[in-house]
């Protein structure tokens, strides 16, 4: 073979070698998943679980407060309209300082109540929390100060929301979360919208 011919078999080889290797990078280009190939029906989000929403977070909560409590135990009893009768079954001061008050409310009527009611007149939570008992309050008379239940940072009230009407003969169990009185403070007016005020013992 003449070194003019070696020469020239040498730079088809080249030109041969180079296409390839073009032909791969395009190829790796146009590809982002590394030559998987993906289905188009399916979406990247669509494998991962789906985390709860805040609402789910609030039921999830509403449940497993109404788990805690003993119906058995009733601090008080609160008449309301309508037929309805509020009990208290807890009113706990925890470490993180809040108070934890705890009941069910009883349709003793004979015809359905509307939740709505108990959202309470402020503007802000009656937005964010739409049939909620988020109206009530404590009041510390010793200490002449008033508290309302907490939100979180968007607005949501600490406290049973989303309820449907109440029907007659049916109960419903209910939370709510207050900052903490100062612990000298043992005892507290108690309202929600529609019922008589009542006087709470703080346990805790």
């Amino acid at each position: 073979m003449s070194i003019r011919r070696t020469a020239r078999t040498r730079r088809v080889v080249t030109a041969v070698s180079m296409t390839a290797a073009l032909a791969l990078a395009v190829t790796a280009c146009g590809s982002d998943d590394g030559g998987k190939t993906k289905d188009p029906g399916s979406s990247s989000s669509s494998s991962a679980p789906s985390k709860p929403s805040d609402g789910d977070k609030g039921a999830q909560e509403d449940t497993a407060a109404g788990d805690k409590v003993d119906p058995n135990v009733k601090l008080a009893e609160v008449r309301g309209e309508k037929g309805m009768l509020l009990v208290i079954n807890e009113v706990k001061r925890d470490s993180g300082g809040f108070v934890t008050v705890q009941g069910e409310l009883k349709n003793q009527g004979d015809a359905a109540v509307n939740p709505s009611v108990w959202s309470g007149s402020e503007s802000v939570i009656v937005s964010k929390n739409l049939n909620s008992v988020g109206g009530a309050m404590l009041v510390d008379k010793a200490g002449k100060k008033r508290y309302y239940i907490l939100r979180d940072t968007d607005g949501r009230c600490l406290c049973t929301v989303g309820m449907t009407a109440v029907q007659p003969g049916s109960s419903l169990p209910v939370f709510m979360q207050f900052p903490a009185p100062p612990s000298t403070t043992t005892e507290v007016d108690f309202s929600l919208p529609t019922f008589a005020t009542t006087s709470l013992k703080i346990s805790g």
